[in-house]
C-alpha cells in the first residue's frame, strides 16, 4: 500500500467569490490595508459586497496606490484614506474621528495590523519581541478602545473583526513573539466582546493559517512558506480573498448572533 497522500480536489483555488450585496450601506475602517495582503483584500470584499471603505496604512505611497487601485475598480463607491501608524495611540484615535468625518458613520472596523518574523527564542532581543507585540496585540487594543468609545456615543452598534492566527493555538518554531501576540488578540476579542455588548457591537476574529502573498514572501522563506502549505488539507495555502470573504459574513447580517468567537480558516484548528 502506498503512503503517497493523494491530492486533493480541492488544491487549486477556486475563482474568487462574486459579491452577494452583504455590506450594502455599510461604512467600513480596514486598517494595514496596503500592499497585497488580508487588508487590500477585505477593503475590495467590503466594496464587492456593496459597502464604502475607510483604508488605512502608514506607508503613505502604497497607501494612495491603494486607493487608486480601489477607486478605478469601484467608480461608484466611496473610497477614503488615512495614514495611521498603529503604534501610535494619538493617530489611532484621530483615525476614528476622521473616518467618522469622512465616511459620515462608522459600522465595521477590521484590525487587520500584525507583524511576524522568525527568530528563536533564546536568540530573541527585548525589542523584537516588544516590537511584534506592539503592532499586533497593541495596535487592537489601541483600535477596539477606540472603536467602543466611538459606538458608546453614536445611536448605532456595529462590528469589530480582528485577524487573528492559527499560531495563537499552534506551537511553531522561531514563533513565540508572534504566537503570543495573536493569542492574546484572541482573548482581547473574547473578553472585548463581553463588554462591547452593551453598545450593540458585536466583535469576532478570523483565525488564518496560511495565506500567501508579496508581502508574507518578503518576511518569510519560501522553504517554510513551502512547507506550511503542504500542511494543510488541501495541499496549498489560502488565497487572500478566502479571508476576506469570512470576515466579510463576519462583518455582515449573516453572523448577527456571533460574538466574541475565533473562526478557523484553515483546514485544522491546531
Amino acid at each position: 500500500m502506498s503512503d503517497t497522500k493523494a491530492a486533493s480536489p480541492l488544491s487549486v483555488a477556486p475563482e474568487e467569490t462574486p459579491g452577494h450585496g452583504l455590506l450594502v450601506g455599510k461604512k467600513a475602517i480596514i486598517t494595514a490595508a496596503a500592499g497585497t495582503g488580508i487588508g487590500f483584500s477585505t477593503a475590495r470584499r467590503v466594496l464587492l459586497e456593496g459597502g464604502d471603505v475607510l483604508v488605512s496604512d502608514f506607508h503613505e505611497r502604497r497607501l494612495g496606490e491603494t486607493v487608486e487601485k480601489l477607486k478605478a475598480e469601484f467608480p461608484g463607491q466611496q473610497v477614503e484614506s488615512i495614514i495611521c501608524d498603529v503604534s501610535s495611540t494619538e493617530q489611532v484615535d484621530a483615525l476614528f474621528v476622521g473616518a467618522a468625518e469622512k465616511l459620515g458613520r462608522i459600522d465595521i472596523v477590521v484590525n487587520n495590523a500584525g507583524l511576524g518574523g522568525e527568530t528563536p527564542v533564546v536568540d530573541m532581543t527585548d525589542d523584537q519581541w516588544d516590537r511584534v507585540l506592539d503592532i499586533t496585540l497593541n495596535s487592537t487594543f489601541r483600535s477596539t478602545r477606540a472603536a467602543l468609545r466611538y459606538f458608546k456615543s453614536v445611536p448605532h452598534g456595529g462590528v469589530l473583526v480582528n485577524n487573528a492566527s492559527v499560531l495563537g493555538w499552534r506551537a511553531q518554531h522561531s514563533q513565540a513573539h508572534y504566537a503570543a501576540a495573536k493569542a492574546g488578540v484572541m482573548a482581547l476579542t473574547r473578553c472585548s466582546a463581553i463588554e462591547a455588548a452593551e453598545y450593540g457591537v458585536r466583535i469576532n476574529a478570523v483565525s488564518p493559517s496560511i495565506a500567501r502573498h508579496a508581502f508574507l514572501a518578503k518576511v518569510t522563506s519560501e522553504e517554510l512558506l513551502d512547507q506550511l502549505a503542504s500542511g494543510e488539507a488541501y495541499g496549498r495555502a489560502a488565497e487572500v480573498w478566502e479571508i476576506a470573504t469570512v470576515i466579510a459574513m463576519l462583518a455582515s447580517d449573516y453572523s448577527t448572533y456571533m460574538t466574541g468567537e475565533i473562526v478557523s480558516v484553515s483546514s485544522q484548528r491546531a
